[in-house]
């Protein structure tokens, strides 16, 4: 199946925390790196994130600069990448701002049989990719909608699912010089078998300082 190229990116701590346990989100990145970020979503043509990243966040993925916006303009695309989520219940709330922001095409993809709520079909196009969910049928129908190049965004589930599928082509991982040091805290990844171990290591591609954190590209698959 034809599918996108995929970037992963990622900010954690030194021990491997996304966030913390506080109410509110908790910052990794300087301003240089989010405005690094800013340049990733600018260049990709969807970015997708997890249903509790949606709920914990409530992000917006939307392109920042109007420099770049105007950029994609120019060149023939639309101002803001489409946005795409996947949920395993369909529990997303119609009101967050993943759904209200934007005049780009917003798609969630559900495991084949679920339903999800009414507001979320007025606000979406949901998209059942089998079941259990499969996330080669996501990036399937992403490419069949345009998409050549999908920025994951997090958080640890929709992580760990695309690596374990052996479905990243690019890893940028920053490494903010803090600990959080709570065991509850979400991480980078949860338990499964990747397929890049000991015996089958990434390449190492860039590292590189932005702000005080550390950038490291990692290439896998395909694009080894």
């Amino acid at each position: 199946m034809a599918r996108p190229r995929v970037v992963l990116s990622v900010a954690t701590s030194v021990d491997g925390c996304i966030d913390d346990t506080s109410p509110q989100r908790l910052i990794l990145s300087g301003p240089q790196d989010l405005d690094r970020v800013d340049g990733e979503r600018a260049a990709a043509d969807a970015i997708l994130v997890g249903a509790s990243t949606i709920r914990r966040d409530d992000p917006r993925l939307l392109v920042r600069s109007a420099e770049r916006i105007a950029e994609r303009v120019a060149g023939g695309r639309a101002p803001q990448p489409l946005k795409a989520t996947i949920s395993s219940g369909g529990r997303l709330d119609p009101s967050a701002r993943f759904f209200t922001t934007g005049e780009q095409p917003k798609l969630v993809y559900l495991p084949a049989g679920v339903e999800a709520p009414h507001g979320v079909r007025a606000a979406a196009t949901v998209v059942p990719a089998g079941d259990p969910l499969d996330p080669a049928l996501v990036l399937a129908d992403l490419h069949e909608r345009g998409v050549r190049t999908l920025l994951v965004e997090g958080g640890t589930a929709m992580h760990t699912l695309f690596l374990t599928a052996d479905l990243v082509d690019e890893l940028q991982l920053a490494v903010a010089p803090i600990f959080v040091g709570n065991a509850g805290a979400p991480r980078f990844v949860g338990a499964g078998v990747f397929p890049h171990g000991p015996e089958h290591r990434m390449r190492l591609a860039e590292v590189r300082r932005v702000d005080d954190v550390v950038l490291a590209r990692y290439l896998l698959g395909d694009a080894r």
